[in-house]
């Protein structure tokens, strides 16, 4: 079990976790829609989350699971204020891009 996490290698985690936080990273950096950018936040925080359920099955602790188990109740906490945040945008500039809010500080 130390070199194998259920019969899939340790590496191919690592592999796909690191693609799911560019991934994440790019739609944080090259879009300009406020939905987009969160579902990009949300892709990174699920990047982390997997390697850390793979590290806490292959060493056979369940610690990595518990953090896992907060950081999904604060990822839960930053959708629903980060809906709030985009429902108030969207009623003052008609738009949920992320350079209307710039005219919106005047």
């Amino acid at each position: 079990m130390s070199e194998v996490v259920r019969g899939i290698p340790l590496n191919w985690f690592i592999i796909l976790s690191s693609i799911l936080f560019s991934i994440g990273v790019m739609g944080v950096l090259f879009r300009r829609n406020a939905i987009i950018i969160f579902m990009s936040v949300e892709l990174m925080l699920n990047a982390v989350n997997l390697l850390l359920v793979a590290f806490a099955a292959k060493w056979g602790d369940a610690s990595g699971q518990v953090f896992v188990f907060f950081t999904m109740a604060v990822a839960a906490a930053e959708v629903a204020v980060g809906l709030a945040i985009l429902v108030v945008m969207y009623r003052n500039s008609k738009s949920t891009d992320i350079d209307v809010l710039n005219k919106l500080k005047g």
